[in-house]
């Protein structure tokens, strides 16, 4: 039917104007909108993981809204907690209800505070609340009239203003370009050795804060006295609490791993290689970074902002392995992506490996937020090493997602036939009896061959990708829940850890026999962990891997380590069925 309307119009000109010149051109202009409309009937949806960009807003509404994010922010941290936001956002007028609407969207992450960006999508939403339109997501989503949206009327706000400049010091007019400089947070110097003193409950200014401060206080002690970091998992650093979200892609070789990343970035990042040979050969860990650039796995691993430093444990042959991609990108200002070497078949690439390929996959999965495992349609075999490597991911299988790429290259009975292939070949590895989620698509810049699959195929292929991308979009906003998912999970793995170790400490003899007792104990290590379950009612799945802690353990002199101290566990104890939960609160919607 577009195309019947072109040839009327052009005919149309055409009989008035006698003019070959216009109609070419309007024939050009119509060709060329064709292909833009085609073009976007067949792209696909893009990631949008940012509430509102700051962008949105013009200049001048930033001035003013920098200046009411000063005078909410009295502590000058660059955040604005519950207690400040009642005070402020009263101004509006507004219901409760609106009031708790504005925050929810604002505060997506659900982080406990609201940083100038999030100020600023609370403020547009308020102003258009004022302006009488319902409150939700898709007011900000849609970007739509944001810059010319004027700021909202906050009662009595100028006359607090004034009174509030004749009071400022002029030195807490700092200013960088007309931006606000933040403070440093506090709670960086928590973690270092030099700092002993409590730390006090003002200085917690959110969710993350608090949990660092927790770690410090009642879960480190335990961690350090039981060797809980050489056993299970490094010590944590200030950086660990603050790193962006990760996503690792894991699969052998030639499914698609980097170019499913150049598909989400819409470029390579800095050192990527393509080709259908094993081509990525380190760890690769792509970052959001003033310009493109690569740093070696060394430099970055003793970068204090960088949460890498646990890498070290795997030694310089590792290290020289891993590098990482620095380049400019929306995207990776809110997610962090790791790409992996493929995973090759055969015996001979775990011997001659010079690291512990499961032992880092392991470290990044604990780290990770979701763990994307690519397959090829023609390559469906888990190959020994891949099952090994798959396994290492043990008690982290709510992030684990599996992508069927390239199944473009299959015709509808194919890819059907390959499915069910796919989902045996992963029953015998997950000894799980949950459904593992599993996308189908072709994940590249190329259009979906649909000689091949046929419209059906393409419909699917794309709703696929939405789904997948949702699950994306989904990271930054369940990133604060996923650090107090993953700290939980750690505090239940540390206690533990010191339960069993104080275990085989009360089982050795005083004087003689010691290295034949300990002998026995390693070797019956699996009746110890039952012994342990018993004594504690703890639930065996939180129990580590018996043959790595055999391993482990047979470098230390069992007798060397502390008894148990029950007021370290009673701690660590009530972090988890107290303090948590009282943070959790602490932090909440202000108008729940």
């Amino acid at each position: 039917m577009t195309i019947i309307y072109g040839l009327v119009l052009i005919g149309v000109v055409f009989a008035y104007t006698r003019s070959v010149d216009i109609v070419l051109l309007l024939a050009l202009v119509g060709y060329f909108s064709l292909k833009d409309s085609e073009r976007k009937k067949n792209s696909y949806p893009a990631l949008n993981l940012e509430t509102v960009p700051i962008s949105s807003c013009s200049k001048d509404h930033q001035k003013i809204y920098q200046e009411w994010f000063r005078f909410v922010d009295s502590d000058a941290d660059g955040r604005i907690t519950g207690s400040d936001a009642i005070k402020f956002f009263g101004m509006a007028n507004l219901n409760r209800k609106e009031l708790k609407q504005v925050w929810a969207i604002a505060d997506s992450k659900r982080q406990g505070y609201l940083g100038f960006s999030e100020f600023v999508a609370a403020m547009q939403l308020v102003s258009h609340a004022q302006a009488g339109h319902d409150i939700t997501h898709g007011l900000l989503n849609s970007n739509v009239g944001l810059e010319s949206l004027k700021p909202p009327v906050m009662e009595g706000l100028d006359a607090l203003l004034l009174a509030n400049k004749k009071h400022l010091p002029k030195s807490n007019e700092n200013k960088v370009n007309g931006t606000a400089v933040v403070q440093q947070s506090p709670s960086a110097l928590w973690f270092s050795p030099e700092s002993s003193k409590k730390i006090p409950l003002s200085s917690v200014t959110s969710i993350i804060d608090g949990l660092k401060r927790l770690y410090v206080q009642k879960l480190k002690p335990l961690e350090v006295t039981y060797k809980f970091n050489n056993f299970v998992s490094p010590l944590m650093t200030d950086s660990d609490f603050d790193a962006k979200p990760m996503v690792m892609l894991l699969g052998q070789y030639s499914t698609g791993k980097t170019t499913f990343i150049k598909h989400l970035l819409k470029s390579s990042y800095p050192g990527a290689h393509i080709g259908p040979e094993p081509t990525t050969d380190r760890f690769v860990v792509v970052m959001s970074g003033p310009d493109e650039r690569s740093i070696p796995g060394n430099t970055i691993a003793v970068q204090a902002d960088m949460p890498f430093s646990g890498l070290t444990t795997f030694g310089t042959a590792f290290l020289s392995k891993f590098e990482c991609a620095q380049m400019p990108h929306s995207l990776l200002e809110h997610i962090t992506i790791v790409d992996t070497p493929g995973v090759l078949s055969g015996e001979k690439q775990r011997t001659q490996r010079a690291y512990d390929f499961n032992g880092v996959t392991s470290w990044f999965a604990a780290k990770c937020d979701l763990i994307l495992l690519l397959f090829d349609p023609h390559k469906l075999d888990v190959s020994d090493e891949y099952k090994r490597v798959i396994s290492s991911l043990h008690g982290h299988d709510d992030k684990i997602r599996v992508v069927l790429n390239k199944a473009d290259q299959s015709d509808t009975q194919q890819l059907m036939r390959v499915y069910g292939a796919l989902m045996w070949s992963l029953g015998r590895v997950f000894n799980t009896p949950e459904v593992m989620r599993v996308y189908i698509g072709s994940f590249n810049d190329k259009p979906v061959n649909e000689a091949a699959t046929g419209p059906v195929g393409k419909e699917l292929f794309e709703k696929e990708l939405g789904d997948l991308l949702s699950d994306l979009n989904d990271i930054p906003k369940k990133a604060c829940e996923r650090k107090i998912n993953e700290f939980v999970k750690r505090a239940r793995a540390a206690k533990i850890h010191a339960c069993i170790i104080s275990h085989l400490k009360a089982e050795m003899p005083a004087m003689f026999w010691k290295s034949t007792a300990q002998q026995k104990l390693i070797d019956n290590l699996e009746d110890e962990f039952k012994k342990v379950q018993g004594e504690h009612h703890l639930p065996p799945g939180d129990f580590p891997d018996v043959n790595r802690y055999r391993d482990i353990l047979s470098g230390y002199s069992i007798d060397n380590f502390e008894k148990l101290k029950p007021k370290m566990i009673d701690a660590v104890d009530e972090m988890l069925g107290y303090d948590i939960p009282e943070l959790l609160k602490k932090f909440k919607n202000p108008y729940d």
